[in-house]
C-alpha cells in the first residue's frame, strides 16, 4: 500500500502563543469589519444578530480571537455574503512582489471604502433624488480627485 503524503501548511502561516494574531485571522477579521461597515451595521447590532457581544465581535475583527466555522457561516448569512468572501484577496504564502510592483489590492481599496467619511459620502450621494444632479456631483468629485476621464469629458 502506498500512502499519499499531505502537504502541510508552511510554519509561517501557523500562529504560536505569544506571537500575536495569526495573519489569516487578521485578514478574516478585516473582511468582517469591511462588510459590516459597508452595510452600516454597528458591532452591537451585528453581535445581537449572531448572538454574541460587541466585545467578542471586536476581538474577531482585530483577529485576536478566531472565528469558528459555524460562527463564520452565521456571519456570512447575516452579512449576505458567501463564506469565501472572508478569504477573498488573502495573500498567498510564498514569494511576494515588492509594494512598488503591486497595484493597490482589492482589500486596500475596500479598506478605504470602509472609512466612515467614505460611507457618509456614498450615503449622502444616494440620497440625491435627481439623477442628473447626482451625475453632475459624481463628475465634480471625480474631477476634484484628479480623474483625467472626468476632466476630459467636461471639456
Amino acid at each position: 500500500m502506498t500512502a499519499t503524503k499531505t502537504k502541510l501548511a508552511s510554519p509561517h502561516t501557523l500562529s504560536r502563543r505569544g506571537e500575536g494574531p495569526n495573519p489569516i485571522d487578521v485578514h478574516v477579521g478585516a473582511r468582517l469589519r469591511l462588510r459590516r461597515t459597508l452595510l452600516g451595521l454597528s458591532q452591537e447590532k451585528l453581535g445581537e444578530a449572531v448572538g454574541i457581544t460587541f466585545q467578542q465581535l471586536q476581538k474577531y475583527e482585530r483577529g485576536s480571537n478566531r472565528i469558528s466555522a459555524s460562527r463564520l457561516f452565521n456571519l456570512s448569512q447575516v452579512l449576505e455574503v458567501p463564506v469565501s468572501f472572508f478569504f477573498d484577496d488573502m495573500p498567498q504564502a510564498g514569494a511576494k512582489p515588492s509594494a512598488a510592483e503591486m497595484p493597490p489590492s482589492e482589500t486596500e481599496e475596500f479598506d478605504s471604502m470602509a472609512r466612515r467619511e467614505t460611507l457618509e459620502l456614498v450615503r449622502a450621494y444616494y440620497r440625491i433624488d435627481d439623477a442628473s444632479v447626482r451625475k453632475r456631483t459624481f463628475d465634480l468629485v471625480k474631477a476634484l480627485g484628479g480623474d483625467r476621464e472626468a476632466s476630459s469629458e467636461a471639456a
